[in-house]
């Protein structure tokens, strides 16, 4: 735990000058409070039992000070407070945004999308809350505790040994529960992260689950989970709600002992009357700033919780390395070979956790500026293939290699800036059609922009939308069509003019007709780009230069769309159930 505080706090370097005036301010306005006993034993012993009334309103108006400078020191050291919590908060919060940047697939579908939102947001304002209550409070509970222990000293030693015995009773009280409660705590958050991503499912998928009429299904699950976070909150509740009444019975039988040889003491003429109520008032004082501390550990224990889960994330390396290689290194390597475009030598993927491999021994090569098709059953690993080029996944065996060079060896940003990639599931992002396309290259002009609308076939409804580029995107697109979106990520793709073009299953929505005209644009591109198509329809690659057919992970067949409609027996199957032909006589006949 000490390493997760040293390596967290670490972001508070930039507060130095607030984490150390915010617990001197609170130490002022305690400083302050412990003299106000003083001053009513005065006040009682001198002003009431003389009947002096202008004594009485001299110590009147120095209780009044000591209100006002300890007022004015408590808002000062929480301005500090909350300055150095909230920044701490905001630059905590960039750094594990960043590290997640860093993942690799492997990594967040390892975690999963649920926890780190929980850890970016939940957890990290319970680390905040912390934050604030420490600089607040964790020197200023315990100096009064003590503080009010030495002065009752200075007032009667004898009936000041109640306060030696008191306190590190109290003390065993707080720090046990505390001990008890905090693993707890822990395991609340990991309920919070379930009830997360039941959440997150249900409202991802709202429209899934109402087509099968699975609400009521749905609704019981959530219950479910919800159910068990809030059965363990309110057991550990119970476990903190201890601490009060516990607290409180051992210090007003301190209170009861104390008012008992306090009397003693004033009827012997140890003390006075005044230094009785003194007593008594250092003793509330202590209970006062001991349920304080209380809140305080339960908070600690929740922000210690949180941190030791954000710091399981920041300790968390990715999987995938940068490559070592300089871009003019890659450029001299690259700049007279006659390697392929891609070559796969190999090949093996295994997923983490996987009971086998999903990619066996892939090989092929694919020259610069051809089109490559990739079909084959559902779960046959296609892509998981195309993956492999911008690893996004690592091969766990063999070579992927780009002109020559290892993918491994290419520093990551340089490799991703050689590709284009369009992902099964169309993403767009909230904002404008210029918005979203500009993510392919941030400094594309708008012609560049018409041209990339051109070719991916977008144009035709984007000339209907109001604004056109300027046609305001809801989150996740869901003010388009499925297929307005996959022809939108794929001008997004093409207006960074890559080197290698991969589209995943990228034209599943669209119709035959526009397929066909995008697959048209794409092939009359000017340069020499490469491209990867993916697709379940033979008639989308049938016009590659070559196809691959994979069959659970393994390479079936490579040719062209005629020869592997003479030799290969799966891709006849997949090509004649689309076209409603019947082979005649099988593969080879």
């Amino acid at each position: 735990m000490e390493n997760v505080v040293r390596s967290l706090f670490v972001y508070l370097r930039d507060y130095r000058k607030e984490t150390v005036l915010a617990p001197l301010f609170k130490m002022l306005e305690a400083s302050f409070e412990l003299f106000v006993p003083l001053v009513m034993a005065s006040m009682i012993d001198k002003g009431i039992g003389n009947g002096d009334i202008s004594y009485i309103i001299k110590m009147s108006l120095i209780l009044l000070l000591l209100a006002g400078i300890g007022l004015t020191s408590s808002i000062t050291a929480q301005f500090f407070a909350a300055k150095a919590a909230v920044g701490f908060a905001e630059k905590l919060r960039s750094a594990l945004f960043s590290h997640i940047q860093g993942f690799s697939f492997s990594e967040e579908d390892k975690l999963g999308t649920s926890t780190l939102i929980t850890r970016m947001t939940s957890d990290i304002n319970q680390v905040q809350n912390g934050v604030n209550m420490v600089l607040r409070l964790f020197l200023r509970s315990p100096f009064i505790v003590f503080g009010a222990m030495i002065m009752a000293f200075t007032i009667d030693v004898k009936a000041a040994l109640i306060f030696v015995v008191t306190i590190p009773a109290l003390s065993g009280i707080v720090f046990g529960i505390m001990m008890w409660t905090m693993p707890l705590y822990k395991k609340v958050q990991g309920k919070l992260d379930l009830v997360l991503r039941v959440t997150r499912e249900n409202l991802t998928g709202a429209r899934v689950i109402r087509a099968f009429a699975k609400e009521e299904e749905e609704k019981e699950h959530f219950h479910r989970e919800n159910d068990e976070l809030n059965t363990l909150q309110k057991y550990v509740g119970k476990i903190s709600a201890l601490m009060n009444p516990v607290t409180y019975i051992v210090v007003n039988a301190a209170t009861i002992m104390l008012i008992y040889t306090g009397a003693l003491r004033v009827d012997q003429g140890w003390i006075t009357q005044g230094e009785v109520v003194a007593l008594v008032n250092y003793m509330a004082q202590i209970l006062v700033e001991l349920v304080k501390l209380a809140n305080l550990i339960v908070t600690i224990t929740k922000a210690l919780a949180c941190a030791d889960r954000v710091e399981s994330v920041m300790l968390m390396e990715s999987s995938m390395a940068d490559g070592t290689l300089t871009e003019s290194e890659i450029a001299g390597k690259t700049l007279h070979t006659k390697a392929a475009k891609v070559e796969f030598k190999n090949v093996c993927l295994t997923y983490q956790g996987a009971g086998g491999e999903s990619l066996s021994g892939l090989n092929f090569r694919v020259e610069r500026g051809d089109t490559t098709g990739i079909i084959g059953g559902t779960g046959s690993g296609k892509s998981s293939l195309v993956n492999l080029i911008p690893r996004f996944y690592d091969a766990t065996k063999g070579e992927v290699l780009i002109d020559g060079v290892n993918v491994k060896d290419y520093p990551i940003e340089t490799l991703r800036r050689k590709t284009g990639i369009v992902m099964q599931k169309a993403v767009l992002f909230k904002g404008s059609i210029r918005e979203n396309i500009c993510w392919g290259r941030k400094d594309a002009t708008d012609e560049e922009i018409e041209e990339a609308l051109c070719m991916s076939q977008s144009k035709e409804f984007v000339d209907q939308k109001e604004g056109r580029l300027d046609f305001f995107i809801t989150q996740n697109g869901k003010n388009l069509s499925g297929g307005q979106k996959q022809r939108l990520s794929i001008a997004r793709a093409m207006v960074r003019k890559p080197e290698i073009l991969i589209l995943d299953d990228s034209a599943s929505a669209l119709d035959f007709a526009t397929d066909a005209r995008l697959r048209k644009a794409i092939r009359e591109t000017e340069g020499d780009m490469t491209v990867f198509i993916v697709s379940q329809r033979t008639s989308s690659i049938q016009h590659a230069d070559q196809i691959i057919v994979l069959d659970d992970g393994e390479i079936a067949a490579i040719g062209t769309h005629e020869q592997l409609l003479k030799t290969c027996d799966l891709y006849q199957e997949i090509h004649y159930s689309q076209t409603g032909r019947s082979s005649e006589g099988g593969a080879g006949k």
